[in-house]
C-alpha cells in the first residue's frame, strides 16, 4: 500500500507532520481530515532505491520473531483484536524489513485471510511448525495461549541451538588458529632455516629433512592444495544435499565417538519438545509428527519419526516403532509409552525435552573440558616437534665444534 508524507496543522492549530498509508491520495486526505488535520502539503513518500535489494536490507532474526510472538500473545490476551495488535507491533518495529512484513500480514488478515494463511507468504521466517500452531490456535479460539507456547518453544529451541554452537565453536576456532600458525611456520619460517642449513653442506637429520620436504611441497603446490580443498568441500556439500548422502553422513555423525551422543541428545530434545508443543496446541497427531520430522535436523531421526507416522496411520502406538528404530533411548520410549497409556503424552514429551536439555548442558560442558587439553596438547606437540626438528642440526654442529 502506498505511503504518503504530509505536513499541516492539527486540531489545536499546532504544526504537525507525518506519514500515512492509504490506497490513493484521495483516501489519504480523507483519513487525515477525520483526524482533524488541516493539510498544507501531501505527496507520495520517495522510494528508497535500495529497498528492493534484498541482501542490503537488515535481516529478521529469530529473536525478533520471539519478541513479536510474545507481545502479540499479550495483546490478544488483553482483548485487542488481531489486526490492531499487528498494526501496533508493525509500526513500532525499528527493523524496516520486519515492519514491512508485519504490515503486509496485517493487510492480508484485514482483507479476510486467516492469520495462518497470511503467514504462508513468509515461510522463511514463519516455518511450518509456527503456521500449524497458529492455525490450531485460530480454530480452537486459543490463539493467545498458542502464541505464548510458541514463544516459549522458540526461546528454548534457540537456547539449545546456542549450547550446541558453543560446543562446536571452540574446537573450530582452535583448529583454524592451529592451521594458520602451522601454515606460517611451514611457508615462511622453515625456508629460512633450510637456506641456512644448505650452506653447511652436511647431511641433515631425518626429522629436519622431513619437515623441510613438507615445507617445500606446500610452497610448491599451495594453489593446488587450496583448490583441492575447495573441490572437496563443494563435492561434500553436493553429496550431502542428496537424500542418500544426507542419510549416510547423518548416520556416521550419530555413531561418532565424541559428538555422536551429543547430537543424539539434541535430536531427542528437539523432537520431543516440538511434538509435545504441537499436540498441546491442538495440532492433529499425524500432522504434528510430520512437522516434528521436518525439524529433527538429522535424516536418521527424521526417518524414524516418519516410521512412527506410518505406524499410527495403521492404528499402532507411537512407542513401538520408536523402539524398533534403534535411534531413541529406551528410557524415552518407555516414558512416551506411559504418556500414551495415561493420556498425558504432551506433558510427558515436554518432561523428556526438559530432561534432555539438561543432558545437553552436561554433555557440552564435558565436551568443552575434554577438548580443551586435547587441543593444547595437539597444537603444542605439533609446533614443538617442528621446532626440535629445526634445531637438531644446530645441536649437532655445536657438539662437533665442542669436540
Amino acid at each position: 500500500m502506498p505511503v504518503y508524507v504530509w505536513v499541516g496543522t492539527d486540531a489545536s492549530g499546532k504544526h504537525a507532520k507525518g506519514e500515512i498509508e492509504a490506497q490513493d491520495e484521495r483516501t489519504a486526505r480523507l483519513l487525515l481530515s477525520r483526524k482533524k488535520i488541516r493539510l498544507t502539503k501531501l505527496k507520495p513518500k520517495p522510494k528508497d532505491l535500495l529497498a528492493n535489494v534484498s541482501f542490503l536490507q537488515p535481516k529478521v532474526k529469530t529473536k525478533d520473531i520471539v519478541i513479536f510472538t510474545r507481545q502479540l500473545s499479550t495483546m490478544i490476551d488483553a482483548g485487542l483484536p488481531l489486526v490492531q495488535g499487528l498494526d501496533i507491533l508493525g509500526n513500532q518495529q525499528e527493523n524496516p524489513t520486519f515492519k514491512k512484513m508485519l504490515l503486509d500480514i496485517k493487510n492480508e488478515v484485514e482483507s479476510g485471510s486467516t492469520f495462518a494463511d497470511a503467514l504462508k507468504k513468509y515461510p522463511k521466517h514463519f516455518d511450518r511448525l509456527y503456521r500449524n500452531m497458529v492455525a490450531a490456535g485460530e480454530i480452537g479460539g486459543i490463539l493467545d495461549e498458542v502464541l505464548r507456547r510458541l514463544s516459549d518453544y522458540m526461546e528454548k529451541a534457540q537456547a539449545l541451538k546456542a549450547k550446541v554452537k558453543s560446543a562446536m565453536t571452540y574446537p573450530a576456532i582452535v583448529l583454524a588458529i592451529s592451521g594458520v600458525v602451522l601454515g606460517i611456520i611451514l611457508i615462511f619460517v622453515i625456508p629460512v632455516f633450510a637456506k641456512m642449513f644448505s650452506e653447511f653442506g652436511a647431511a641433515l637429520p631425518a626429522p629436519t629433512q622431513i619437515v623441510i620436504n613438507i615445507s617445500n611441497f606446500i610452497k610448491s603446490y599451495i594453489l593446488a592444495i587450496l583448490g583441492g580443498a575447495a573441490i572437496l568441500v563443494i563435492a561434500f556439500k553436493k553429496f550431502y544435499s542428496t537424500p542418500k548422502g544426507k542419510l549416510i553422513v547423518d548416520r556416521a555423525v550419530l555413531r561418532a565417538p565424541v559428538f555422536g551422543p551429543l547430537i543424539k541428545k539434541v535430536a531427542v530434545a528437539k523432537f520431543t519438545r516440538t511434538l509435545g508443543t504441537l499436540i498441546n496446541s491442538g495440532v492433529p497427531i499425524i500432522e504434528a509428527l510430520n512437522v516434528a520430522a521436518g525439524t529433527a535436523g538429522n535424516k536418521v531421526v527424521e526417518n524414524a519419526i516418519r516410521a512412527v507416522k506410518a505406524s499410527i496411520s495403521e492404528g499402532r502406538s507411537i512407542a513401538q516403532p520408536l523402539m524398533e528404530s534403534g535411534v531413541f533411548p529406551s528410557m524415552v520410549v518407555q516414558m512416551i509409552s506411559v504418556g500414551e497409556t495415561t493420556g498425558a503424552l504432551d506433558a510427558m514429551l515436554n518432561k523428556i525435552a526438559d530432561f534432555y536439555d539438561q543432558e545437553v548442558d552436561t554433555a557440552v560442558d564435558g565436551l568443552t573440558s575434554m577438548i580443551e587439553p586435547f587441543m593444547i596438547v595437539f597444537l603444542g606437540g605439533t609446533i614443538g616437534s617442528i621446532i626440535i626438528a629445526m634445531y637438531l642440526p644446530i645441536f649437532k654442529m655445536a657438539s662437533v665444534v665442542g669436540k
